[in-house]
């Protein structure tokens, strides 16, 4: 697969696709509401993408960004854009020479204003942005309102939108150079896996599933299909006491409401999730969550 995100113009969002995916999207993009492709590297960078650009009948624009500078070019047929893609997206040697480039004017730099504040609301704001990081689920964007939203009070704002980009940025680089350095699949890796096998025999599993489990139990049903016996999900403020260090409190249940058929699920559950190599605790009650732990919370980041 490839380490990339795509995203189109009709709100679709892909996380590593495959190069035979890659060239199905670039293939369809033509219609209307559905010209645009975005691709963004996982872990995503700033000011670091490729992306392309095409209407029915005409040919293919595409533009890249990175540290060398903003560039376009344009391909009468779809796969000299795929070849180049598939080669960003691999970040192969001379994959740009697929196609012909010319500068783009991207304009001066930002100039952002220093933050404001006291030492101390420095302090509140980072380690708020830091706890949403060490979830692993937020994108850069949604990292930046975090950060522009948390010291709001009454009519003052304190972070501007463009400081709460900076600010997002560099903390957000600063945890991709921390998960350099982590070896091997980690326990959210290990999660994942057991929420995939779960959601494939037919129990929905949603991760970081909406804010609380009021809203997560009225919005899960909204997720089941044909074939669905049953669901478990996490939601946000789980996901912060699995930051913390409290392990990760697990929702289950069944949709027809029967103690019998909500311990089938959780007993499903934890065997998914041991078989991942996740330990697990849970006394097979119905009506008590499955918790996780000992969890060592190192999800990394994809944007």
């Amino acid at each position: 697969m490839l380490e990339i995100v795509v995203k189109t113009e009709n709100g679709e969002r892909h996380v590593r696709v495959s190069a035979e995916e890659l060239d199905g999207l670039v293939r369809r993009i033509g219609g209307e509401g559905d010209r645009f492709l975005v691709l963004q590297r996982v872990p995503d960078l700033p000011d670091v993408f490729v992306q392309t650009w095409h209407e029915d009948g005409g040919d293919y624009a595409v533009e890249h960004r990175d540290a060398g500078g903003y560039f376009e070019a344009a391909a009468d047929e779809p796969g000299t854009v795929v070849s180049a893609l598939v080669g960003w997206a691999r970040q192969e040697s001379g994959w740009d020479s697929r196609l012909t480039w010319s500068p783009l004017d991207a304009g001066p730099p930002r100039e952002v204003p220093p933050l404001d504040l006291g030492d101390h609301e420095v302090e509140v704001l980072e380690d708020r942005v830091r706890e949403v990081l060490a979830g692993g689920y937020a994108s850069r964007a949604q990292l930046a309102e975090v950060a522009e939203e948390h010291l709001v009070t009454g009519d003052r704002r304190p972070v501007s939108r463009k400081q709460a980009r900076a600010l997002a940025d560099r903390l957000w680089l600063e945890r991709v150079a921390e998960q350099a350095s982590w070896q091997g699949e980690t326990d959210p890796e290990r999660l994942t896996r057991a929420f995939a096998a779960l959601d494939a025999a037919g129990i929905i599993a949603r991760e970081n599933f909406t804010c609380c489990r009021t809203c997560g139990h009225a919005e899960i049903g909204d997720e089941a299909g044909p074939g669905t016996r049953g669901f478990v999900y996490f939601h946000s403020q789980c996901t912060e006491a699995a930051v913390a260090g409290r392990g990760l409190t697990l929702l289950y249940g069944g949709f027809d409401d029967s103690e019998e058929t909500t311990a089938a699920v959780g007993a499903e559950v934890v065997a998914a999730l041991e078989a991942a190599g996740l330990s697990v605790v849970w006394n097979g009650d119905p009506g008590r969550a499955i918790t996780v732990t000992p969890l060592d919370w190192r999800r990394r980041l994809i944007g």
